[in-house]
């Protein structure tokens, strides 16, 4: 992490994020507007402006496209906010919550409450999240537990990631033996919540609103350390000296982007890279300073995500499929991974 070279103003502040949201919502009005029914963007556009729209057109946009680009919008923005929040404080490029194992442990605390817990739709609503959330702090308790035995080196970046793929390859076996002594109905269940998937056909509004709005706390929340996290970045020795109390703003911020990992993950699955490629991209654009490239990953990761899906859903189209999203942002995050690595090591 470098240190911020350009001052921060309140205008460039302003108009950053202005920018990042108009680009945000372009990419929901184009996922609004396409997609693999029948209908184009020419149509809903004219049809509501004319109010022309017949039913069976107003409810594939308003029942099935709107909730889904909202619903991805949410996933992304937590994600992505939830990786830069993680890179700084682990002091790793590489940090993302998926390959760090953080959405893997969240993953197997729902998939644990699905298969054990109360079939009760209030508590599947309430449960599966509280599960996902002790998941992932478990995995978290794991990373530094493992950072704190490591000595410092340039090889500790990467004992933690081996430590996220061995912890990713312990809850993925922990799943698939779940999976394997449960009914079909359930083992089904369990698949399409692991594909890492953003339908919403099932989820009432009220669900929806929920997770925005516990997910835009934790945004606000992560926001209002940025200034600490710009410390950090320097490290935790610089940080103390400038009066930074580090365990105390390491321990909220990583909690509070747990929570946001944890509602994605709770209600989409496993969407893998999308901490890691919007931070960076964000970052090469905006710069380091957490107070402008915080709301700037959240409003860049929701696009990101909205984009992905719309992808997903469409470019299969033609076949009557859709595509797990997740496959999409692993084609792009993958490549991009690997040149980091790659960039690290050299």
């Amino acid at each position: 992490m470098k240190r911020p070279t350009t001052p921060l103003t309140a205008p460039r502040l302003l108009v950053t994020v202005a920018i990042s949201a108009v680009v945000a919502v372009g990419c929901g009005l184009v996922a609004l507007a396409y997609g693999s029914s029948g209908f184009g963007g020419f149509e809903v556009i004219r049809g509501v402006l004319t109010g022309s729209l017949d039913a069976a057109q107003e409810a594939i946009v308003m029942q099935a496209r709107l909730p889904r680009v909202v619903f991805a919008a949410i996933v992304g923005a937590a994600l992505a906010t939830s990786g830069a929040v993680f890179q700084t404080v682990l002091r790793n490029p590489l940090a993302d919550p998926y390959i760090l194992g953080i959405s893997g442990g969240a993953a197997l605390g729902g998939t644990i409450f699905m298969t054990l817990g109360s079939v009760a739709v209030a508590t599947v609503t309430m449960g599966v999240p509280a599960a996902a959330f002790v998941g992932a702090l478990g995995a978290l308790a794991l990373i530094f537990a493992v950072e704190r035995w490591t000595p410092a080196s340039r090889a500790s970046n990467y004992v933690l990631l081996l430590t996220g793929v061995v912890f990713n390859a312990f809850a993925s076996a922990i799943i698939m033996f779940l999976k394997s002594v449960v009914s079909a109905q359930k083992a089904q269940e369990l698949l399409f919540y692991l594909m890492g998937s953003l339908a919403v056909e099932g989820t009432d509004a009220a669900t929806i609103v929920a997770c925005a709005a516990v997910v835009l706390a934790c945004v606000v929340g992560l926001i209002w350390f940025a200034r600490d996290l710009n410390a950090l970045s320097l490290g935790d020795d610089d940080a103390a000296a400038l009066g930074v109390p580090v365990t105390q703003v390491r321990r909220w911020t990583v909690g509070i982007s747990s929570v946001a990992v944890a509602v994605a993950v709770a209600f989409s699955g496993l969407i893998g890279f999308v901490g890691l490629v919007v931070p960076h991209g964000i970052r090469l654009v905006v710069g380091p300073d957490h107070r402008v490239l915080l709301p700037t990953c959240a409003l860049g990761g929701a696009g990101f995500l909205i984009v992905a899906d719309l992808v997903a859903r469409s470019a299969f189209g033609v076949f009557s499929s859709t595509l797990p999203v997740g496959v999409v942002t692993a084609a792009i995050g993958a490549p991009l991974f690997v040149f980091f690595l790659w960039r690290s090591m050299n």
